[in-house]
């Protein structure tokens, strides 16, 4: 069965519309990769600065190949944005944390 990565971010409420505008201005850039099954941009409501990012992929190969290519420009790690002066824009979170799981069940609604 599939892998599920969840990205545990840190960010204070002013950063918050900061990051949404980010994930929606990238919407796209994960989608065709090989492996890929499904994404979600978590939002906190009760109390915490804790936003997950949820992806699912076929096997944890897919993952680390998505994430030494077009993950690692996506999280920071190609020169293609900024340049040496460091004008990349600053993180929106002030924390973040890699959570791995391996789906061993699954369900969805029941058809009628």
């Amino acid at each position: 069965m599939s892998i599920v990565k969840i990205n545990v971010l840190t960010v204070p409420e002013e950063q918050r519309e900061t990051l949404e505008k980010r994930f929606a201005a990238r919407a796209g850039a994960v989608e065709g990769s090989d492996g890929f099954e499904w994404f979600e941009l978590l939002r906190p409501v009760e109390g915490t600065d804790t936003y997950l990012v949820y992806t699912r992929w076929r096997t944890e190969e897919d993952f680390q190949r998505w994430m030494a290519g077009r993950g690692q420009a996506a999280h920071g790690g190609g020169g293609a944005q900024g340049d040496a002066q460091g004008d990349r824009p600053k993180p929106a979170a002030t924390d973040a944390t890699l959570w791995s799981f391996e789906v061993v069940q699954q369900t969805g609604p029941k058809q009628a």
